[in-house]
């Protein structure tokens, strides 16, 4: 029974992450198809269905959108259309809110998730990974006495979920692995530790 327990264990090992890594390609592949529209599905231009068209249709899509609004023109354009989505009430709100959010997390000069640190969470003298979200500025600063960061602090082993805390720049310690390094060691549990960087 020990060995049929050692081999089994051995075999999910194996087996789980591959299941897992298919598992997610295809949640990531079925949800980018889903927002091709039918008249381009390979079905309707083709007559057949051919695996993975309507992904590389969604590439394409945002390859060409990349390069319209890099010049003046398509800048233009994209300001108008902000503009009308702008006057839809309900649309605005969600949006705007969205529109904020993926610009502070993908833009290539931000700061967001770009540096992982320790910062004391939930208590004083126990430690949580956390990563930087940006300073804090506006009404939240004018409460605040000295310099704070914006810090936000996954939950284990989901890091989609987690809580924001605004603590002082001097409590936090910065670390030296990546974020992806730092990911691994939360979604893992701690089992997972960083490599430490080399000198």
């Amino acid at each position: 029974m020990r060995a049929f327990k050692t081999y089994f264990i051995a075999g999910l090992l194996v087996w789980a992450p591959v299941v897992i890594t298919v598992w997610v390609l295809s949640v990531l592949v079925n949800t980018l198809e889903s927002v091709v529209p039918s008249f381009l599905s390979p079905q309707a231009l083709f007559g057949r269905d051919i695996p993975g068209f309507r992904v590389v249709v969604v590439l394409v899509v945002l390859f060409v959108t990349g390069i319209l609004v890099a010049n003046f023109l398509g800048r233009s354009i994209l300001r108008l259309w902000e503009a009308i989505l702008g006057r839809i009430p309900l649309v605005r709100s969600i949006y705007n809110s969205v529109k904020q959010v993926s610009d502070t997390l993908l833009a290539p000069n931000g700061q967001a998730f770009r540096q992982a640190v320790l910062v004391e969470y939930p208590r004083a003298g126990c430690w949580s990974i956390g990563f930087m979200t940006g300073t804090s500025s506006g009404e939240v600063a004018d409460h605040l006495a000295g310099e704070h960061v914006s810090v936000f602090v996954p939950t284990t082993p989901n890091p989609t979920a987690g809580f924001l805390l605004i603590v002082p720049r001097s409590d936090i310690k910065p670390l030296n692995m990546s974020v992806d390094a730092a990911l691994k060691y939360i979604v893992s549990m701690g089992v997972v530790a960083p490599a430490i960087p080399k000198q």
